[in-house]
């Protein structure tokens, strides 16, 4: 099998409808954060087909996907990559990963991110050094910026909270909304665990923080609470 097989599938799959809206809901308007991107109109449940069908095959037939100027040859490219670290050996794991933080250029919308970051970077790095997220999260790229935050969603499910609230002061500055939508979804889902530790974070920070990020953070909470951190 070769990575043109995977191709002329998504051909096949592709609807020019799918991809109008696809191109209006992902903002690739001139001046808008995804200027310029070009979608085949394919639904993810049609792309999950793809990777249960096409499960076995080798990782260099995956490669070449990821670095297309189509949108869901990249989303299905991701979605394979996620199987196959989620059931390869050590040394299969750690050239995914590796090959995944060479090209995060092309992980670089926020679907691409959410689809991938917690199941690959944050799992890699549960036992090593998390420096690399640090790195990351100072990139002049929000995708790169992204990637950070949302790979901690694996450390959070662990009820380890240590890196999501340290990366997310890193970023109450950061000028970029999707970065803003990120963080406060990180620190809502921490306190879908520990309300505790969320609330003491909000108490240090509220006022720092960008308001989509706040609202993002508080979304679950009670309305009269809401308000308090609102105002």
């Amino acid at each position: 099998m070769t990575v043109n097989v995977l191709r002329e599938r998504l051909k096949l799959l592709a609807n020019p409808e799918t991809a109008s809206k696809s191109a209006r809901f992902f903002k690739t308007g001139k001046g808008e954060y995804a200027d310029g991107e070009q979608f085949l109109g394919i639904k993810v449940p049609e792309l999950r087909k793809l990777v249960r069908e096409f499960q076995d095959c080798e990782l260099e037939f995956v490669y070449p996907l990821l670095h297309s100027s189509w949108h869901e040859e990249r989303l299905l490219a991701l979605f394979m990559l996620v199987r196959k670290y989620q059931r390869g050996d050590t040394q299969k794991q750690q050239a995914i990963y590796h090959h995944y933080m060479l090209n995060t250029a092309y992980v670089n919308h926020w679907d691409l991110v959410d689809s991938s970051a917690y199941f690959i970077v944050g799992p890699h790095l549960q036992d090593r050094d998390r420096a690399p997220l640090y790195t990351l999260i100072r990139s002049e790229h929000w995708w790169e910026r992204r990637i950070a935050i949302i790979a901690t969603l694996h450390y959070i499910r662990l009820h380890e909270f240590d890196d999501t609230l340290r990366l997310s002061e890193l970023c109450l500055n950061d000028d970029h909304d999707l970065m803003h939508k990120a963080v406060g979804w990180m620190l809502r889902e921490v306190g879908n665990r520990d309300i505790t530790v969320e609330q003491n974070f909000l108490d240090r920070h509220v006022r720092k923080m960008p308001r989509t990020m706040l609202r993002y953070a508080i979304e679950k909470f009670p309305a009269e609470k809401r308000q308090h951190y609102l105002g």
